[in-house]
């Protein structure tokens, strides 16, 4: 029994020191932990401290730069403000000096007023006063004199209103036959338009019928500028691959159709480029009529004309007398007055002189007023030919008496030149000053640049001067040209009238 009470004690006595020898095990561990635990807490603590410290000093970093920039930028605007504010003081300044100078013009204007008032009512004490005296020295009152004139006035408008009358009559009595021969003439102008439009238009081929689109042009500049710098109509229809040109003058004419054979085969084709190729063609075209010009005196055996006088001939080459060309006929008639001379045993170079110059005065009767043989009479009395060539050509149409035997020959080969079968067509010769009469009218009006009849005279188009009429003022224009056509000039059908008003800017980028 005691044996086991010892083993009891034994067994207790060995737990007990196990119990306190695991007590003191984890107690150790246990500290050895919060050791552990402290240090870590420590030193997470000191590396807060530390990034702490550092974000402070970023944090100052950060704010020294935003306040020098917020400082900067209150300077600039400062600045800025300050800038302002002298500039609206100037202005403040200006605008008072303004005030100050507009009060000034006020006060004399004020002033001028009451003169002008006290001038106005010395000048109605005056009318009066002049007026009583006139009703004292004539005895009649205001009313009584009103009345005599107004008798009078009409007593007098009378007279004129039957004297008009009386004028009417008589010249509606002359122009009766007048009147009937003009409709006569207008039915024949208008049979004999195939004729006409044969010798006015001019057909220009194109490679291909996508061309017409491109001489049209987006909304039609182009075909529009062409018309403009050409004074040429242009006739795009159905007709396949060709354009038909139609104008009265055949040099311009002309001109239009060298230019747009050279637009056609440059291929481009716009407004700068038209007006330069224009340019280029009116250069061409002069120098065919220089050539032209020399080849008919050399062809003539003439000598020493005056280089204008050569010029001038040959720029009939582009003019027709009743459908007959006018350089045509006037070397066939230097020649048929050469050949009367040799016969005749007259001095041959003054009679092939005077038939090469005679009709010289066509080449710029459209620019100047009277008949052609008075025209070119003056040109070859201010160019130097001799007084018996300048009596030839001013008595081929019997206008000058001839004082010459050669005068007569020069005035016997144009007859013949002329009055040969098929030579001439009086309706073309007609239409042709009918047209050139049309724009003379239009060039008359002042803003007119230049005027072109275009459609066979069945319109006119205009260009004016954009700095001297406004755009009103081309509704009034076209309206006072029209009625001045209806006045001066006798046409068939009607006239149209186109005034354009065109205003560029031109500037360069070097």
């Amino acid at each position: 029994m005691n044996s086991a009470l010892m083993n009891i004690m034994a067994s207790l006595t060995i737990g007990l020191l196990a119990f306190a020898l695991g007590y003191l095990v984890r107690q150790y561990t246990a500290q050895a932990k919060i050791r552990a635990m402290r240090e870590d807490a420590e030193s997470l603590l000191t590396q807060a401290k530390t990034r702490l410290q550092e974000a402070e000093l970023e944090a100052k970093a950060a704010a020294l730069k935003i306040r020098d920039e917020v400082e900067r930028e209150i300077k600039r605007r400062r600045s800025e403000l300050e800038r302002q504010e002298r500039r609206m003081q100037q202005r403040r300044a200006s605008f008072d000096r303004r005030i100050d100078s507009l009060e000034e013009r006020a006060r004399k204007l004020d002033a001028k007023e009451k003169q002008f008032e006290f001038q106005r009512n010395e000048l109605e004490q005056l009318r009066r006063k002049e007026l009583e005296e006139l009703q004292h020295i004539s005895n009649l009152t205001l009313e009584e004199a009103k009345e005599l004139l107004l008798r009078k006035v009409e007593n007098e408008a009378r007279q004129d209103m039957a004297r008009v009358i009386r004028e009417v009559e008589e010249q509606a009595r002359e122009e009766g036959e007048h009147k009937a021969r003009e409709i006569i003439t207008l039915a024949i102008q208008r049979v004999a338009s195939d004729q006409v439009t044969e010798t006015t238009v001019s057909t220009v081929p194109l490679p291909s019928d996508e061309m017409k689109g491109r001489i049209i042009g987006r909304g039609g500049r182009n075909i529009h500028t062409i018309e403009n710098a050409t004074g040429v109509d242009l006739l795009i229809d159905d007709t396949p691959e060709a354009v038909t040109l139609s104008s009265f003058d055949p040099v311009r004419r002309e001109i239009a159709r060298v230019a747009l054979n050279k637009l056609i085969v440059d291929g481009r084709i716009h407004p700068a480029r038209i007006e330069k190729v224009v340019k280029k063609a009116q250069q061409e075209v002069e120098a065919i009529i220089q050539e032209e010009g020399e080849h008919a005196v050399y062809e003539v055996g003439i000598h020493g004309l005056h280089p204008e006088l050569i010029k001038l001939l040959g720029q009939l080459k582009y003019r027709t007398s009743y459908g007959q060309n006018v350089l045509m006929h006037s070397i066939e008639t230097a020649h048929l007055a050469g050949i009367m001379a040799t016969e005749l045993g007259a001095n041959v170079t003054l009679a092939k002189e005077g038939g090469l110059l005679h009709d010289i005065g066509k080449a710029v009767s459209h620019e100047a007023e009277g008949s052609h043989a008075r025209i070119g009479a003056e040109i070859a009395t201010r160019l130097g030919r001799p007084a018996d060539v300048v009596n030839a050509i001013a008595a081929h149409h019997s206008e000058d008496e001839p004082q010459t035997l050669e005068a007569v020959l020069v005035q016997a080969a144009d007859a013949i030149s002329g009055a040969r079968p098929g030579a001439r067509r009086e309706t073309l010769e007609s239409y042709i000053k009918r047209v050139e009469s049309l724009e003379k009218l239009a060039d008359s009006f002042a803003g007119v640049e230049k005027s072109y009849a275009i459609q066979a005279g069945r319109e006119i188009r205009i260009v004016v001067k954009p700095e001297e009429i406004d755009d009103l003022g081309i509704i009034t224009l076209s309206r006072d040209i029209a009625k001045k056509v209806e006045e001066s000039l006798e046409y068939p059908g009607q006239i149209k009238v186109t005034v354009i008003r065109e205003t560029r800017a031109v500037d360069y980028a070097k």
